[in-house]
């Protein structure tokens, strides 16, 4: 073998046992040469689109997203169960009485002993406060809660209707009618009374608030009747009644069905009853006159 191989197969053979950091020793040479041909190489395999070997370099991750508060979070009422995340409470007992500041073990005790659960009223004070309430009472809370949802949702309609004070009665009748089918389906209605040609525009307002009196329906005012343009016209806004009032008409119609009742009843037991005609007769036969002319009763 001569001279150039041997020299060829060492420098091989040192390449591959230093690697791609490390130098080798050439035949007759003291300090390492680096091997950096070894390193171009091994370095632009590692780059190659064809490597399947994983960087050193660790991937950071990339930031969470913060949520943000959503204001329709707490529109729904739902029990918290037993995981009570904060130490101590304010517990607002189910009748609604205020329990004051209570440790969560103890909130736990009277869960399980009288069957409630827990609801979240407030996260923002301190500290929370909480209610404790059946499943009736959380059912019942979910529905008004729907209820005023959909109300919200719906867009509010306003009708309008304007009317001549020399109106018929027979086409105001029609037009009332008309002003009840808009406010059962929960829209308002404004009314317009403008004054008739040939009529005195006085006191307009007081006859709108007339008719508005008539209607068969309960009604509420957004805006009560009053004059407009010069006192030639008088407008008010009418509304559904709300579940309140609607309950105080039924109260109030009850007692005063209640005091009719009780004045007919008062009025009846006074009515003297007059006597039976066969009574009167039996005693007007039962009187006899004597022949000393004194009268006796037989």
């Amino acid at each position: 073998m001569s001279a150039g191989c041997a020299r060829w197969i060492l420098s091989r053979t040192a390449r591959a046992v230093c690697g791609g950091s490390q130098g080798y020793l050439t035949p007759g040479s003291r300090f390492p040469i680096p091997c950096e041909r070894s390193n171009i190489i091994a370095s632009s395999w590692r780059w190659s689109p064809f490597s399947t070997a994983v960087e050193d370099t660790e991937q950071t991750p990339a930031p969470k997203k913060k949520n943000k508060h959503d204001p329709k979070a707490h529109a729904t009422i739902n029990a918290v169960g037993r995981k009570i995340p904060h130490r101590e409470i304010q517990v607002i007992s189910e009748t609604g009485e205020n329990l004051g500041t209570m440790h969560r073990a103890d909130v736990i005790r009277i869960l399980d002993q009288q069957g409630l659960k827990l609801v979240l009223l407030s996260e923002r004070k301190d500290p929370p406060t909480y209610r404790l309430m059946s499943g009736k009472q959380i059912h019942e809370e979910q529905l008004k809660l729907r209820e005023k949802q959909k109300a919200k949702a719906a867009p509010l309609q306003v009708k309008e209707l304007t009317f001549s004070s020399g109106i018929g009665a027979h086409d105001l009748s029609t037009k009332m009618k008309q002003v009840e089918s808009w406010l059962e389906k929960k829209n308002h209605v404004r009314l317009t009374l403008r004054s008739g040609r040939g009529r005195p525009a006085d006191n307009l307002d007081t006859t709108l608030e007339q008719i508005v009196q008539q209607m068969e329906m309960m009604v509420g005012f957004v805006s009560k009747p009053k004059t407009i343009r010069d006192g030639h016209a008088a407008m008010c806004i009418l509304r559904p009644p709300s579940a309140k009032e609607l309950s105080q008409n039924k109260k109030n119609k009850d007692e005063t069905s209640q005091d009719d009742d009780s004045t007919s009843r008062s009025t009846e037991s006074e009515t003297p009853i007059p006597p039976a005609a066969g009574d009167t007769d039996a005693t007007e036969g039962s009187i006899q006159q004597g022949s000393d002319g004194n009268k006796t009763f037989s």
